[in-house]
């Protein structure tokens, strides 16, 4: 999928459905792959966006799983250079790491994403991750659903 392929569509729509499809229908070990070949498309925004729902997918399938890191390691360098998707793969593995009970700090939760802290405060088990936004949580949004899942994982 380079800018000569000729099966590039001129329309961003028509190619981000190829590209979502082709996520969904990729072997574990051609997602870097994948991943590389995507971010190629001119159009960066809409590429990234493809990346990202296919990374956050998978993010989740692998959350708990032992294979996670290595996982992660693979699309790690081939979106290096894509901020967007590069923090969003650094925030799943923040997730993952106060959900499994390895080694996290509070200062990088609270300077994430909105995305981030409110998918914490809303899924997290883990009372330190939630203590930390009800403190520190940036939205009001953010702080409430924070105080609501303590309550519940008590």
């Amino acid at each position: 999928m380079t800018e000569s392929d000729p099966d590039r569509d001129p329309d961003e729509h028509v190619r981000y459905a190829r590209y979502r499809r082709a996520f969904v229908d990729v072997a574990p070990e051609d997602g870097a792959g994948l991943v590389a070949r995507v971010l190629t498309d001119p159009d960066g925004a809409m590429a990234g966006s493809a990346v990202r729902e296919y990374l956050d997918r998978r993010a989740v399938e692998l959350f708990t799983d032992p294979g996670y890191p290595a996982w992660r390691a693979e699309p790690a360098e081939v979106v290096a250079a894509n901020d967007f998707v590069s923090r969003r793969l650094r925030e799943w593995t923040l997730l993952r790491a106060a959900a499994v009970g390895e080694p996290w700090e509070a200062d990088e939760l609270l300077a994430a994403t909105n995305w981030c802290r409110l998918h914490a405060a809303e899924t997290s088990p883990a009372g330190a991750v939630l203590a930390a936004l009800v403190e520190g949580g940036r939205t009001k949004r953010i702080r409430k659903a924070a105080k609501s899942r303590t309550a519940k994982v008590k």
